[in-house]
């Protein structure tokens, strides 16, 4: 499971240190250009409810083979592209696979381990490789857009899939016998997934068309119509339900998952935004801008696993306000970002800052995310999960990319590029600061004290927690 987690967070930063060379391989626009990243973020998004629904009715296992098979061959086709649509419709093809693959690993791991010191584990070897795979992501990019290629982005993927599928055939059991109840509401999905889409179309195009012009009013309105449907189709389809309303009736799930979006917004703009300025208005190399990541990618890990350590003594809740304060003093800092700078001065202090703080966030959420979910419904809570990250990336994207380019203006140069990616990274740490008051006023206070103290409900199969002795009747 850790190999698949590292696989797909990989993938959401891969391209990154790419895209200057992607757009002038293909010929791309500057809007245009981001579609390479909503493409995948979008249907990866979109669709990983549908994916954890198939998960839990048809097998994780089985489910879990056909995402990394879809990933791989789409990861292969994307790198023989030779106009923008191809690759942006392997990227749309990779996001589907990874929908299918991520909540089925996710909720095999949440099932393999269910409390205590063992889940502690589990959890914080997970969050480490999820957060190697999206800080290294950069790295490798720019590794292999220099030396080898921009394409070579893409064909990366082909061998981790095929090291994945050979790992899950032999080490995964094939588990119980999956649930069989009405079919899952692919209806749902494509509501879901395509009024997300439209959403985040709206706001790119504001950049073209303004907020009060009739083009993109009438798109953010057909938009907020087809979620409007969606959540009409979820209270009475009589098909399985992409995802039960009721679910959100329980305030960690709810919370996590609001936390989960924004962090998610903040961090997907900040990669983009760090990467393009070390690339464009400091004048650094691809290989040189993903070296310069590494100090980002080991202040994640370092936090993941003091997360671990943190997770045995303190709640959750407590964790993931301290690393969301942590991220967003980090972003905050990254704000201050000058034309005439340089990384030590510029990206070294917060980038160690920012990845601490997330590392601390990650493996709690999770835990926050699926505790007290009904063992029929892991698959679902792990997708809602993923799900609300990658839509909060891409909606965040959009948001933070258009202010940013609105600020840069007409006239590009270092300094106005420079001004505009400030903005876009001083917005994202105020996402970061609006996901602690989430923290502080949605999450229960008397939740789970940690993850070691969390028990096996043998009873209803869910997890339950257990009473410190100092803790309220």
């Amino acid at each position: 499971m850790a190999v698949v987690q590292f696989m797909v967070s990989l993938d959401l930063s891969v391209v990154n240190v790419g895209l200057p060379e992607i757009a002038a391989g293909l010929g791309f626009s500057a809007v245009g250009l981001t579609w390479v990243i909503h493409a995948y973020a979008l249907t990866f998004g979109g669709l990983l409810l549908l994916g954890g629904k198939a998960a839990d009715r048809y097998g994780r296992r089985r489910v879990l083979l056909l995402g990394l098979g879809l990933f791989g061959l789409a990861s292969l086709v994307g790198g023989f592209a030779q106009e923008p649509g191809h690759l942006i419709a392997a990227r749309a093809a990779q996001g589907i696979g990874a929908a299918a693959l991520a909540p089925a690993a996710l909720a095999l791991l949440t099932t393999t381990f269910p409390a205590g010191k063992a889940r502690v584990r589990a959890f914080g070897i997970w969050s480490a490789t999820n957060a190697a795979g999206g800080a290294l992501g950069v790295l490798i990019g720019g590794l292999l857009t220099e030396y080898a290629g921009w394409r070579w982005v893409m064909f990366v993927n082909v061998p981790m899939a095929a090291c994945a599928l050979a790992l899950v055939w032999r080490g995964v059991a094939g588990g119980p016998p999956p649930a069989r109840g009405s079919r899952p509401d692919v209806l749902g999905a494509v509501l879901a997934t395509a009024g997300v889409t439209l959403l985040v179309f709206g706001v790119v195009r504001t950049g073209q068309y303004p907020w009060t012009s009739p083009v993109t009013v009438t798109t953010l309105a057909v938009a907020v119509a087809l979620l409007a449907a969606f959540v009409h189709v979820e209270r009475t389809t009589a098909r399985d339900p992409l995802i039960r309303l009721g679910l959100f009736a329980n305030r960690s799930v709810a919370g996590a998952n609001a936390y989960n979006l924004l962090a998610g917004a903040a961090m997907a703009s900040a990669f983009y935004f760090v990467s393009l300025h070390l690339q464009r208005v400091l004048e650094t190399g691809p290989a040189l801008t993903g070296l310069m990541f590494v100090p980002l990618a080991l202040g994640v890990i370092a936090g993941s696993v003091l997360a671990v350590k943190l997770g045995y003594r303190l709640p959750p809740r407590t964790l993931l306000i301290t690393g969301g304060l942590l991220t967003a003093t980090g972003m905050a800092w990254f704000g201050l970002i000058s034309p005439d700078g340089a990384f030590v001065t510029d990206v070294l202090g917060p980038s160690i800052v920012a990845g601490v703080g997330f590392g601390l966030c990650l493996g709690p959420v999770v835990s926050i995310g699926t505790a007290g979910v009904a063992h029929h419904e892991t698959g679902t809570a792990s997708g809602l999960l993923n799900s609300s990250r990658q839509i909060g990336a891409s909606l965040g994207l959009a948001a933070l990319g258009t202010a940013a380019q609105h600020r840069t203006g007409q006239t590009v140069t270092p300094e106005t590029l420079n001004d505009g990616y400030a903005l876009g990274l001083t917005l994202s740490a105020g996402l970061l600061v609006a996901a602690v008051l989430i923290a502080l006023t949605v999450l229960r206070r008397a939740g789970p004290p940690s993850w070691a103290e969390q028990t096996d409900d043998r009873s209803t199969g869910t997890p339950a927690v257990a009473r410190r002795k100092d803790a309220p009747a």
